[in-house]
């Protein structure tokens, strides 16, 4: 195993995101602003009518918080791998 160095894991020394975890970032972000521009069509209806509104409003922000709770997801098990290749490392270096 490694030490998540060469593979290009979480680096919590030095806060720098792998590859995947930028393209992971770029596409939750990208997905954040096409539900802004899609809920802008329907907001003019949705001002006039109050539950209509409640309702673009509630898919906006479940939409939104269920792509940061996956890149939240994504980002604790990159720490958990890169703490276990830390640690099998270790451990290999102990049995030496």
């Amino acid at each position: 195993m490694t030490d998540g160095h060469a593979s290009g894991s979480y680096l919590p020394e030095n806060k720098h995101l792998s590859p995947v975890s930028r393209l992971k970032g770029g596409g939750y972000l990208t997905s954040t602003v096409s539900v802004f521009l899609l809920a802008v069509p329907g907001l003019k209806a949705a001002m006039e009518t109050p539950i209509l509104f409640v309702c673009l409003a509630g898919g906006v922000a479940t939409s939104i918080g269920g792509m940061f709770l996956r890149w939240r997801s994504h980002r604790l098990e990159q720490k958990e791998k890169h703490a276990a290749g830390r640690q099998a490392a270790g451990e290999s270096r102990i049995r030496r």
